[in-house]
């Protein structure tokens, strides 16, 4: 359910149908662990019970219902087995939580056409039926249309397909497995051969029941209409309480404050509605794609169709202008210039050439090089062997890599930060402290001989001042001042959660190559071979002889000419110029050898041709060429050239692998220690091989090749040496982490060695620091896998051949502390299957991980989350999607202004942006606790003031509340959380849990402090002798104005400046309060009308219904009371902020914490691992 390259959604059924799974891997759904489906039918009896409980509860439970649709089911359905199913609650739990999320959908049918589809001879089934069966009951029998799932026994089924859609994708109903299915899974073990096969194309008949089957290829983005989002937003529980608020306060005759709350909501609401629309909108806009595409149909004839109508299956002919990719697809025919940045932020154009036929099941990611995917623009396309550009449709709609991410968007992955979990509890707590409070109202008020029907409103009243209305849009405004700060950084953020997740970060992963270094690449030169033995350097490849050296350096590349501009990957286009050949493409490229080739290379002419002193070299064209893969470490080409009597093949990767292709007669003995002496220095080096190919020098005979002959029995040819020099900007971020105790890690494709020299140079691994490198061998030949420990000095033994004697022959003194690990994603791979008790301590050392493949990156990236560190990935988008994705604060180096591969995209190209996002999140984070502190001080603060006034049979007057809860808390509360984050990071991190003893502490504090002056303030004012008491026989609001009302209301709206002013302290992570000009400017102008309302009432005595009182004596005296408030406030924050950490160290000595992590570093201490010497395991 979670990937399409999971197994089927469930097994037998256990018990009521219910079905638990395991998932695979996915970036999109890394976070689900398991998922549960329960079924459930119709029951006469229980759909009776449960409109006879909504009628007698007058119809409360449709308001439960529809927040928890659950609910609802369980009360009005039965369990049933899955096959008989009409409704299903899907259970889904994240694997860092044990909470489950409840779903339900509802079973669909749909019947399928009479008829069976006709299959390629070679690929039906023996006795006739089909490969898959969908349906319920099996009665009668209908073909599958294609070989997608291959079963051991023909199946059959009903005519009628049982599905249901979740997230955008379609799960149908598989009888034999007795499970539902991911629609996409239909296509698990399609080989290259069946791919290759569609190339005729699907008949109406095949068409139209697949259509049935997959559903239409749309990626469908709902836009609501504005009354049903008003339903939506009204039905909001925030909502429901602030109507029930309302409700109130217009029981107890508070008109204008009930209108003015109406109104705010009011435009709360309306202002939600059109940004939910607009956004849903623009998404849709984003997304939505129709267009017209010709198809192929049997017998060769041609179809235009609507791009809704494709289906696996089905062959498009695209056109040679290109255009966007309405699906995904297999290129079978030609090769394509494909721009990718929507979906990897990359914006390189990537050159796409046809699928190879064969026996090995197709893989979209293992043939990502052949697969052109959903939302990709085509650049152009180019027809070699044909006339037309032919792909075979492979997945639809939501199953596409778009649609994934879109799902992405609509679906996102639920963040679980304590901070969230205690807000709600600290909430739950405050109604709890509501319910104590209404008890003891009621007590007062009945002794106070109050009216049945105002003790229950003004008991219910108290309930909406304990718990904070607005608390929800004061914790919103902080992370859009973060995210607003972000954006003028050049850092967008599409998911403003994670911010507060990025104050959070211990470790951030960094991708090596246009991140950690420049994107570009100089050419430092060639090392070419004479026979068995390396020469000097070449500065100059142009100044290469002619052979195949120099015509692997012009030809071994996957470059393509865009409107007369060479385009393609940075190194290429590098290693090209150095090279001084020029490319063409097109009409021009038939002539030039007689035939149809891909590409044709022209040498420079040389300065002697000008004196017509000698021939000039022949142009060089390609015949075949197999693009580079991540996972491969290599490409390859087949070229030939007028002269020649047979092609020859090239292959450029990396120097281990490609060495290990060659004959080891042609790779010098020192191979490994020529490697090392570059890649020790930094350099990035490629190895260049080839060797004759005894075919006909025809496009139609290179085509045929596969990439297992083209790389078999090679001829080293040399190697190229390129620098890739560090951003400016790398070493300085990377050691201010490392200060910070924030561990930085590399992964990346490149060369371990370069990788460890680069991770040095940096400073990820200090002069002074051990660096070991992990060496594992896969089990073979009877022997078991084992791991070698080497230090860095004799890394040769990883990149040449091993020698296990030297590697025992070290002895290792690492530092936990200090020590690092180094290791490749072969040892990775081995350490995860062979080794998953060791891969725990390996990763908490580790710190270079070099040769990982895309999908390694994001499997470290979720093997560091498992240890419970809070991991941050920076990357330039292009094979670190996954990574990306599933890491918590994901950081993407793209020019768009945003991207969907992460939820950060800086368009600032270099690593700055990280603190930049730790910064924010740090002072977000803090600023959230502080925001939070606050409203729960305001409402406890107000509750206090509504006990005292309640116990004397009196309450705060209609304007008063409107003055303390708009003009006070709610400016204040907006305001202050403008404050910026820190200029530089510090060691320390914000507080993660709300409920915790410096947060309660002050909490408890600062409300004692604030009851003690409300009431001395009280009590001072009873003394007075003109002091006059209330009249306790009429209720509020007629008892209004008397003095203790204006006393305790003057006292506490002093109260709300002082305790905003307080929380707000700014390092270490925020700037100083002074910075916050806006909010420093309010206070001072808030609280120079509260003392000029004190001391002068004047115009606003009658409004705010205060009592004049004319001793001036006791008007200072009250302000002497807010004085000592203010300084009582700030040295409880300040002696909280000093002495409380020391005093809970000295009580409560440190327990051991229960982070993973953190308790590997504390085994390490007391037990070093690595072992003291080098040794093998």
């Amino acid at each position: 359910m979670s990937a399409d390259s999971s197994p089927l959604v469930g097994s037998t059924p256990a018990s009521y149908g219910t079905l638990t799974i395991g998932t695979s891997l996915d970036p999109l759904n890394s976070s689900f662990s398991s998922v549960r489906l329960s079924g459930y039918c119709g029951s006469p009896w229980r759909v009776v019970g449960y409109y006879v409980v909504v009628w007698v509860m007058a119809g409360i439970p449709l308001l439960l219902f529809w927040w928890k649709p659950a609910w609802g089911v369980w009360l009005r359905l039965q369990p049933c087995t899955l096959a008989r199913a009409e409704t299903l609650v899907i259970e889904i739990r994240d694997k860092e939580d044990s909470s489950w999320q409840l779903y339900t959908v509802q079973v669909q049918t749909e019947a399928i056409s009479e008829g069976s589809l006709e299959l390629p001879p070679q690929t039906q089934a023996e006795d006739g039926c089909s490969q898959v069966a969908v349906g319920a009951v099996p009665e009668g029998a209908w073909k599958d249309t294609a070989q997608l799932h291959r079963n051991e026994e023909a199946v059959s089924g009903q005519q009628v397909l049982r599905y249901y859609l979740f997230q955008g994708r379609r799960y149908i109903w598989i009888e034999t497995q007795q499970a539902f299915c991911q629609v996409s899974l239909l296509d698990h073990g399609r080989t290259c051969d069946d791919i290759h096969h569609s190339r005729s194309g699907l008949s109406l008949r095949d068409q139209t029941v697949r259509k049935t089957i997959y559903g239409p290829n749309v990626i469908s983005v709902p836009v609501k209409s504005y009354p049903q989002l008003l339903v939506d937003e009204a039905l909001n529980p925030y909502y429901g309480f602030q109507a029930f608020s309302i409700g109130l306060w217009l029981a107890d005759h508070y008109y204008w404050y009930a209108l003015c709350i109406f109104l705010i909501s009011s435009i709360s609401i309306c202002l939600s509605l059109y940004k939910t629309r607009k956004q849903s909108q623009t998404l849709r806009d984003m997304v939505k794609l129709s267009m017209q595409v010709c198809v192929c149909r049997p017998g060769g004839e041609k179809e235009w169709v609507d791009s809704s109508e494709l289906v696996p299956g089905d062959c498009m002919m695209l056109p040679q202008e290109g255009g966007l990719m309405p699906c995904d697809a297999a290129l079978v025919a030609g090769e394509c210039m494909v721009n990718e940045s929507s979906l990897t932020g990359e914006s390189i154009p990537v050159l796409k050439t046809a699928l190879l036929e064969g026996p090995v099941p197709y893989c979209p990611e293992t043939h990502r090089r052949h697969t052109l995917f959903c939302g990709t623009l085509i650049l152009q396309a180019r027809a070699f062997i044909g006339p037309h550009v032919l792909a075979v449709v492979t997945r639809t709609g939501f199953c596409t890599a778009k649609g994934g991410l879109v799902s992405s968007i609509l679906h996102p992955r639920p963040i679980k930060f304590k901070f969230y979990k205690h807000s709600m509890k600290f909430v739950a707590a405050l109604s709890v402290l509501a319910l104590l409070g209404t008890i003891y109202s009621v007590f007062i008020l009945y002794r106070n001989r109050v009216p049945v029907n105002e003790i229950v409103i003004r008991a219910l009243d108290l309930v909406t001042v304990v718990v904070p209305p607005a608390l929800p849009a004061a914790m919103t405004v902080c992370t859009l001042y973060a995210q607003s700060r972000l954006q003028r950084r050049g850092i967008f953020c599409i998911h403003p959660l994670r911010i507060n997740l990025g104050g959070k970060v211990r470790l951030v992963c960094f991708d090596k190559t246009g991140t950690l270094t420049e994107d570009g690449l100089d050419v430092m030169g060639v090392v070419p071979l004479k026979g068995q033995a390396f020469l000097p350097l070449v500065p100059e490849p142009r100044r290469l002889p002619m052979g195949p050296l120099l015509r692997a350096l012009a030809t071994c590349h996957a470059l393509s000419r865009l409107q007369d501009t060479p385009v393609g990957d940075p190194m290429d286009l590098r290693m090209v110029e150095s090279t001084g050949w020029v490319m063409e493409e097109g009409p021009a490229a038939d002539s030039a050898f007689g035939t149809q080739v891909l590409t044709v290379m022209r040498p420079p002419v040389p300065d002697s041709q000008l004196q017509g002193m000698e021939e000039p070299p022949p142009p060089v064209s390609i015949l075949s060429r197999f693009p580079f893969s991540s996972t491969l470490q290599r490409m390859n080409v087949v070229v030939a050239w007028l002269g020649a009597t047979q092609p020859e093949a090239y292959v450029k990767g990396s120097p281990e692998l490609v060495a290990g292709l060659c004959n080891p007669e042609t790779v010098p003995t020192n191979f490994a220690q020529m490697l090392q002496s570059y890649t020790a220095a930094g350099y990035r080096v490629v190895a260049l091989a080839g060797k004759p190919l005894p075919i006909a020098p025809s496009l139609e005979a290179a085509q045929q090749l596969t990439r297992d002959t083209v790389e078999h029995e090679l001829s080293l040819l040399g190697l190229l040496v390129m620098r890739n020099l560090l951003k400016p900007q790398t070493t300085p971020v990377i050691q201010a982490l490392r200060k910070t105790g924030i561990r930085t890690v590399m992964v990346t494709g490149d060369n371990l060695q370069t990788a460890i020299t680069v991770a040095q140079s940096c400073g990820m691994v200090g002069a002074q620091e051990h660096l070991l490198i992990i060496h594992a061998t896969p089990p073979e030949r009877g022997q078991p896998a084992s791991l070698e420990f080497l230090p860095v000095e004799s890394s040769v033994a990883v990149n040449g051949p091993k020698d296990p004697d030297q590697a025992a022959s070290y002895i290792l003194e690492p530092e936990p502390r200090s020590s690092h690990l180094a290791l490749s994603g072969l040892t990775f791979g081995v350490l995860m299957k062979h080794f998953p008790r060791l891969l725990p301590k390996v990763l908490v050392q580790g710190t270079v991980f070099a040769r990982m493949a895309p999908e390694q990156k994001t499997e470290l990236v979720c093997e560091l989350q498992k240890l419970q560190y809070c991991v941050g990935m920076c990357g330039d988008g292009a094979n670190d999607c996954g990574a990306l994705k599933a890491a918590d604060v994901g950081i993407s180096l793209s020019q768009a202004e945003a991207s969907v591969v992460s939820p950060f995209t800086s368009s600032v190209a270099n690593i700055e942006c990280v603190p930049m996002v730790i910064r924010e999140g740090r002072c977000s984070l803090d600023t959230s606790f502080s925001v939070f502190k606050y409203m729960a001080l305001y409402s406890l603060t107000q509750f206090m003031s509504v006990l005292i006034l309640y116990t004397i049979n009196t309450n705060l007057g209609d304007m008063q509340f409107l003055a303390i809860d708009l003009v006070i808390t709610t400016t204040v509360a907006v305001l202050m959380s403008r404050t910026g984050p820190a200029l530089a990071l510090g060691r320390a991190r914000p507080p993660g849990a709300l409920i915790s003893v410096p947060v309660l502490s002050s909490l408890l504090l600062q409300v004692a402090l604030v009851a003690g002056v409300q009431l001395g303030g009280y009590f001072l004012t009873v003394a007075q002798p003109w002091f006059v008491p209330l009249n306790r026989t009429v209720p509020a609001p007629d008892n209004l104005p008397n003095y203790e009302n204006t006393v305790v209301f003057s006292v506490s709206s002093f109260q709300y400046l002082i305790l905003a002013a307080a929380v707000s302290k700014g390092a270490p992570f925020r700037r100083p309060l002074y910075t916050n000009v806006p909010f420093l400017v309010t206070l001072v102008l808030l609280g120079s009308i509260l003392v000029g309302l004190l001391l002068a009432p004047g115009l606003l005595r009658g409004p705010l219904m205060l009592r004049n009182i004319a001793d001036t004596c006791f008007k200072l005296l009250l302000l002497g009371l807010v004085a000592f408030n203010f300084v009582g406030a700030f040295m409880l924050e300040s002696v909280l902020d000093q002495c409380l950490p020391v005093c809970l160290r000295w009580l409560w000595p440190k327990r051991a914490s229960k982070k993973r992590f953190k308790q590997l570093e504390a085994e390490l201490v007391e037990q070093p691992w690595p072992p003291p010497t080098g040794s093998r395991q």
